[in-house]
């Protein structure tokens, strides 16, 4: 597969009737979290002004009923025994709760996702603690107990000051699962922070590198040929034994990274320069939420800096990246940047008109993808309108850049959407101009 796909539709849909086995190299997912919101996306003025309209983009609330308990008995019958009896074992502990339907959306994707994914890939679900006890319960049983690697902690915001009776929610999960246990992995570091590197490389040589001298030698335990020697009149104590054996040592003397304390013990010289950094933990509290230039005012937007660090970390160029709740674009639109492939998938056409606006923004032409699940004759929009006429409206606004708007019939006087913009020729250059839209 070598072009990027941007796709309207349910992702189970999609995943079944699209994407074929072991061809994805990276998954990413930030589902609904099953809080009880309804979200908006607030839309900013160009001209920096607050937002008098938002929309609704979709909400989060989940109900028991005939679909959920459909998707149940789908998932029971014809998923592994692990799932099945997953999926049993929540249903006799929730009941026919809003949870239970939840989980049972959720379960039938999860395992689209693990039939599609390679044998070397990742996957990270993005989740907070709502139901991130329950999806690390499902997941177990999609991808193996064994392909665990990790539960990510990060640290979105500081703590809200009018939180009542209950510590401040600050954080988001990471679950970190791999198809097997050879995968894609290339180290992530964290730059040191000021503290650690005066304490730690607190010494400076004659051109004003920093740098710390560290010790050579190692427990005899883990001696092995040829590193049991004294080296220029030191020998280790009897416990210890060189890192190193001579060969090693002597390109080290050779390329000045030795220096010696008064009794002649020689210590290695790590120059901070040379560091890459602190392995990256699974606490990261280094990435804040979306900065000012990447908000496009949808509700759950995360930031470019943490889907950066899961793409290089699990990812080549080239590979292909899904993100089936794709939302505003953020997964994809790093991958591009990252010279990844990718594909997206969201229900929505709001959701799809921002992506294709968003990669244009930034990439104008250099970008090339198709859209699948778009109208592309009369039929199709006809069709589109009388299933679902606001995302008619919203997929329609969308083809000439236009901003939907939702507000009351009588007050909006039939207006669905604004396209803003700047006349050139006005002699009040600098003036935002606006287009009134109806459908």
């Amino acid at each position: 597969m070598e072009e990027n796909f941007l796709y309207y539709g349910d992702n189970l849909d999609i995943l079944r009737r699209h994407i074929r086995d072991e061809t994805i190299d990276l998954i990413y997912l930030d589902p609904p979290f099953k809080s009880d919101q309804d979200y908006n996306i607030l839309f900013a003025e160009r001209n920096g002004s607050k937002a008098a309209a938002q929309i609704k983009a979709f909400d989060d609330t989940w109900h028991w009923d005939k679909v959920s308990a459909a998707a149940y008995e789908e998932i029971v019958e014809t998923g592994t025994q692990q799932v099945a009896q997953a999926m049993r074992a929540f249903r006799t502990f929730l009941g026919e709760t809003d949870m239970m339907a939840y989980l049972a959306m959720m379960a039938p994707r999860l395992v689209a996702m693990h039939r599609v994914l390679k044998p070397t890939s990742s996957i990270y679900l993005h989740c907070d603690p709502t139901a991130s006890h329950y999806l690390k319960m499902l997941m177990d049983a999609v991808f193996g107990i064994k392909n665990f690697r990790n539960e990510i902690i990060w640290k979105r915001t500081d703590a809200k000051g009018n939180v009542q009776k209950k510590y401040g929610w600050i954080h988001d999960r990471l679950l970190f699962y791999t198809k097997t246990n050879v995968w894609t992995w290339n180290q992530q570091y964290i730059p040191y922070d000021k503290e650690y590197i005066e304490q730690f490389y607190n010494k400076i040589d004659k051109s004003g590198r920093r740098y710390q001298a560290t010790d050579l030698t190692a427990p005899m335990v883990r001696a092995s040929k040829g590193q049991v020697y004294s080296w220029k009149g030191y020998t280790p104590p009897p416990s210890r034994c060189f890192v190193y054996n001579k060969e090693k040592m002597t390109k080290l003397e050779k390329d000045g990274k030795i220096e010696y304390t008064k009794t002649g013990c020689p210590r290695y010289i790590r120059y901070f320069d040379e560091m890459e950094g602190n392995k990256c933990p699974d606490i990261w509290t280094d990435i804040k939420i979306a900065q000012k230039n990447e908000r496009l005012g949808y509700p759950t937007q995360k930031p470019e800096a943490l889907l950066e660090r899961i793409i290089k970390a699990n990812s080549n160029e080239g590979d292909l990246i899904l993100d089936p709740f794709c939302g505003c674009g953020t997964a994809i639109v790093v991958a591009q940047r990252l010279n990844r492939q990718w594909i997206g998938i969201d229900i929505t056409h709001l959701a799809v008109a921002l992506m294709k606006h968003r990669l244009h923004d930034m990439f104008g032409d250099k970008v090339q993808y198709k859209v699948v699940g778009e109208p592309v004759s009369l039929p199709d929009a006809k069709a589109l309108a009388e299933y679902d006429p606001y995302q008619f409206q919203w997929w329609a606004l969308g083809l000439v850049g236009a901003r939907p708007i939702e507000e009351k019939k009588g007050a909006d006087r039939g207006i669905d959407g604004r396209l803003y913009f700047h006349d050139e020729t006005d002699s009040k250059k600098g003036k935002t101009k606006q287009i009134m839209l109806s459908v």
